[in-house]
C-alpha cells in the first residue's frame, strides 16, 4: 500500500530544526511497516533531512498566491503521479479542502496536533463535520484536543469511529538514576505562555536557598524579553532535539507549567521517558503525558515553588518517581507506531472485509415499505420476499419500514415526517453497522444522508431495487425516473424489473441490473393445477385500497383493454377486481380468490417494455396459474409455451384463452411446468444472492437465468 504524508508548509524536515510535527511523523514511520512505501512531502530549506523517503516541494515566491495554497496545489501535481491508496495529512485542516477538489477518489488521514478550534479549516462547526465526511479517520494527540473539536457538536458525533487518539511518542531510554544531578530543567519557548515568568520567579527563590541545585534552560524567545539571571541558572537557548535528551537524561526535576492549553506536550513526555520527575500544571492534554508525576493544583510561581522544593527536600519521594516515570513509560515509538499502522491497516482490511464477509453472511439493513400500519394487507410483498432471501443466504437483516416510521413521526415541526425518518436511519446505521444497505422505493431518504453514511462508513455498499413501471408511454414514467436517478450518486448497483437495455436515463457511473419479481416459496403456496377451477381467467388491479374504479378524468388503458376483452369472450368466466366499483382484493382473500381461476391474466399499465411485470406474475406464475403474458415483454427469453402462455393480441389471447379453458391436461401442464421453473430460477433466493454478488462485485462466474440475455 503507498502512503502519501503531506507536512504543514515550511515544517522542517530536518534534525537540525525539526518541529513536533517531523518528529512524531520521523519517529514512528521509522518503525513503521509501511516505510518502505511511505514518502513523506514537505517543504524545508534545511539541506540535511532525516533519513527517509523524502521529496521537497520547493517554491518560487509569489506575490498574486497564497504559498500555502501553491504549496498544496505542486503536492496534487506529484500525487496524481504517485497514485496513493492513502494520503496522511498533518496539522493543516485547511489542505482537505484543496486536497478533495482534485483528488476526490482517495483516501485521507487527518493529525491534529494543536487544539482544532485555532486552526483554518476547522474552527466551525460546519468546517469539522466536513472534516469528517471527507477524512477516512481524524487522529488527535489527545483526549483534550478530541474533545474540543467536538465542541459544541451534535452527539451523533461524539462516539464516532472516525475519530482516534493517539499519543505523541519518545524513545523509552535505559536511564541509570544514580547518575543523575541535581538539575532542574526548563525546556520551551521563553514566554508567559509556557509559563516562563512563573519558573523564572520560583528558580531563582530555589537556587538562592539550594546551593547545590542548578537549573538549566533550553529555549528562546526574543519578543517577550522575559529575563532572569542566576550564576547557578544556565540558558542554553535552542538546542537540537538529540541535546535537549541528553539534558533530560541527566536532569533530576523537570518543570512543565504552561498557561495554555497544550494539546499534548511533548517536552514532559520526554522528560518522563528519560526518568525525570515531572512537575506539570493542569492544562489541555499534559495530565495525558505522563504516567506519574506531579500536576500544580494552582498556576502561580509560588506553588510551582513550593512543588520544587518539595522534591528537593524528600529525595525518596523524587526518586520514587524518577523510577515510576521510566517504569510505567508506555508511548514509546514503537508502540504508538504500531497504532498508526493498525489505522493504516484498516485501509486494507476494510476495503476487502465486505468481499469477505458476502461470501460468508452481511448485515443488512434492507429499507423499504413493509407495511405493518397496514395490518399485514400486503405481507407478500416484494420487499419481504428479498429479505427472506437475504435471511435464508445466512445474513443477518434488520427491516427498516421507512414509510411507517415517516408516518408514526409526521407533525407540524416535520410536517411529512422525513427528518425524523432520515435521523432515524443515520442512527440505526450507527448502531447497527450494516454492511450493505438496500434500498426499495425509499423515497423520502434523502440523498444527502446517503452521501453522510458513505463518509462516515466508507465501506458501506447502498444498492436500490425499484418495480414501478419505467415505460416512456406509460404511467408516471417521469416521476419514476427521477426517484431511481434521485439517489444514483450514492448507489453501488441499481436493480430494476425493466431491462436496462431500454432505459437509456440510467447512470452509467453505477452498475444496472435487470432482476426479475421473486417468488418465494414461503408465499407461493398454492399449487392450481391440481385443482378444478370455476374460474377461467383472473385479473385484479387497485387504484386504492377502497376503490374499485378510476378517479375522475383518471385513464388506465387496462380498463379498456379488459372491457373489449370480456365482451368479445361471451363463454369465458372472468374474475376480475378492482373495475367497475368491484373492490380491490388484499392479504389472504387474494390468495383464497386466485385459488378458484386456471389462468392469471398479466397486463401492465402502457405498452409493453422489454422484462418489465409488476410482481403479479410471480404470484400467478408461482401459484401455477397458467400465465397469459404479451410475448413484447420478451419474457420467452426465460420461459417456453410449454411454462407460458404468450399473446400477440387481444384477438390471440381470446384464441388461446378459449383453448386452455377446454383442455384441463393442457392447462394443468402449462401450470406446473410454470410455477415449477419460476420457483427454481426466478425464486428470492437467487434474487437475493444476485443483489449481493452484483453489489459487491464478486463471484462473476455465477450464472442467472435473467442474466446475460
Amino acid at each position: 500500500m503507498k502512503v502519501s504524508i503531506l507536512l504543514p508548509f515550511k515544517e522542517n524536515f530536518s534534525p537540525s530544526y525539526a518541529g513536533a510535527v517531523s518528529l512524531f511523523v520521523n519517529d514512528t514511520l521509522n518503525i513503521s511497516k509501511y516505510k518502505k512505501e511511505t514518502v513523506v512531502f514537505g517543504n524545508t530549506k534545511y539541506i540535511k533531512k532525516f533519513k527517509l523517503s523524502y521529496e521537497n516541494i520547493n517554491l518560487k515566491k509569489s506575490f498574486f498566491q497564497s504559498q500555502n495554497k501553491k504549496y498544496v496545489e505542486e503536492f496534487i501535481k506529484l500525487e496524481k503521479k504517485r497514485d496513493s491508496d492513502l494520503i496522511e495529512l498533518h496539522n493543516r485542516p485547511i489542505y482537505l479542502t484543496y486536497l478533495f477538489n482534485n483528488l476526490k477518489n482517495k483516501t485521507y488521514i487527518l493529525y491534529f496536533h494543536n487544539d482544532p478550534l485555532t486552526m483554518s479549516g476547522s474552527k466551525t462547526i460546519s468546517e469539522r463535520i466536513f472534516l469528517m465526511k471527507k477524512c477516512f479517520k481524524i487522529i488527535f494527540n489527545s483526549n483534550w484536543s478530541k474533545r474540543r473539536f467536538l465542541e459544541n457538536m451534535k452527539t451523533d458525533y461524539i462516539n464516532s469511529e472516525k475519530l482516534i487518539v493517539i499519543n505523541q511518542s519518545a524513545k523509552k531510554n535505559i536511564v541509570d538514576l544514580n547518575k543523575k544531578k541535581k538539575i532542574i530543567t526548563f525546556v520551551g519557548k521563553l514566554n508567559r505562555s509556557k509559563g516562563y515568568d512563573l519558573f523564572g520567579k520560583a528558580i531563582i527563590k530555589i537556587l538562592n536557598k539550594y546551593k547545590d541545585w542548578k537549573s538549566i534552560v533550553v529555549g528562546d524567545e526574543p519578543r517577550d524579553k522575559i529575563v532572569f539571571e542566576h550564576d547557578r541558572l544556565i540558558k542554553l537557548g535552542f538546542k537540537k532535539h538529540s541535546d535537549v535528551l541528553k539534558i533530560y537524561k541527566k536532569t533530576s526535576i523537570a518543570v512543565v507549567c504552561s498557561r495554555w492549553d497544550e494539546p499534548f506536550g511533548r517536552t514532559s513526555l520526554e522528560a518522563s521517558s528519560n526518568g525525570c520527575a515531572v512537575i506539570i500544571s493542569n492544562k489541555g492534554g499534559l495530565p495525558e503525558t505522563i504516567t506519574n508525576g506531579v500536576i500544580l493544583k494552582k498556576l502561580d510561581y509560588l506553588n510551582v515553588y513550593k512543588e520544587i522544593e518539595n522534591l528537593i527536600k524528600k529525595n525518596t519521594k523524587r526518586r520514587k518517581l524518577q523510577y515510576l516515570s521510566i517504569k510505567n513509560f508506555y508511548l514509546t515509538h514503537k508502540y504508538i507506531a504500531n497504532l498508526i499502522d493498525q489505522v493504516r491497516n484498516q485501509k486494507l482490511l476494510e476495503k476487502n472485509i465486505n468481499i469477505r464477509k458476502a461470501r460468508k453472511n452481511l448485515r443488512i439493513l434492507h429499507v423499504t415499505n413493509f407495511n405493518e400500519r397496514h395490518n399485514g394487507r400486503l405481507f407478500f410483498n416484494t420487499g419481504r420476499r428479498i429479505n427472506n432471501g437475504f435471511i435464508r443466504l445466512g445474513n443477518s437483516v434488520l427491516e427498516f419500514s421507512d414509510r411507517d416510521i415517516q408516518k408514526h413521526y409526521k407533525s407540524y415541526s416535520d410536517f411529512y415526517g422525513a427528518k425524523s425518518l432520515n435521523d432515524k436511519l443515520k442512527k440505526t446505521c450507527y448502531n447497527y453497522k450494516p454492511d450493505l444497505l438496500v434500498l426499495g422505493h425509499a423515497d423520502l431518504i434523502s440523498p444527502s444522508v446517503l452521501g453522510d453514511l458513505k463518509n462516515e462508513y466508507p465501506y458501506l455498499k447502498i444498492a436500490q431495487w425499484f418495480l414501478d413501471p419505467l415505460n416512456i408511454n406509460g404511467p408516471d414514467y417521469f416521476k419514476n425516473k427521477n426517484r431511481i436517478l434521485d439517489k444514483s450518486e450514492f448507489l453501488d448497483a441499481n436493480f430494476v424489473t425493466t431491462s436496462p437495455d431500454v432505459l437509456s436515463f440510467l447512470p452509467k457511473n453505477i452498475n444496472n441490473y435487470f432482476t426479475p419479481n421473486p417468488s418465494d416459496s414461503s408465499f407461493e403456496t398454492l399449487n392450481n393445477f391440481n385443482y378444478k377451477c370455476s374460474n377461467d381467467v383472473f385479473f385484479a388491479l387497485s387504484h386504492g385500497v377502497h376503490r374499485g374504479s378510476l378517479k375522475p378524468r383518471s385513464y388506465d388503458d387496462r380498463e379498456k383493454f379488459i372491457k373489449k376483452l370480456i365482451e368479445k369472450s361471451k363463454d369465458i368466466k372472468f374474475d376480475i377486481f378492482g373495475l367497475n366499483k368491484v373492490q380491490p382484493i388484499w392479504a389472504d382473500q387474494y390468495f383464497k380468490t386466485i385459488s378458484n381461476s386456471k389462468m392469471g391474466l398479466n397486463l401492465s399499465r402502457g405498452t409493453p417494455i422489454k422484462y418489465y411485470s409488476s410482481d403479479r406474475l410471480t404470484q400467478i406464475t408461482g401459484n401455477g396459474l397458467v400465465t397469459l403474458i404479451d410475448e413484447r415483454t420478451g419474457y420467452r427469453d426465460f420461459f417456453s409455451n410449454k411454462e407460458m402462455v404468450f399473446y400477440k393480441n387481444i384477438s390471440d389471447l381470446i384464441e388461446k384463452i378459449t383453448r386452455i379453458s377446454t383442455d384441463e391436461k393442457l392447462r394443468k401442464s402449462i401450470g406446473k411446468k410454470g410455477k415449477k421453473k419460476y420457483l427454481k430460477y426466478f425464486n428470492s433466493n437467487l434474487v437475493a444472492d444476485f443483489i449481493i454478488n452484483k453489489t459487491f462485485e464478486i463471484n462473476k462466474n455465477k450464472k442467472y437465468l435473467w442474466h446475460d440475455k
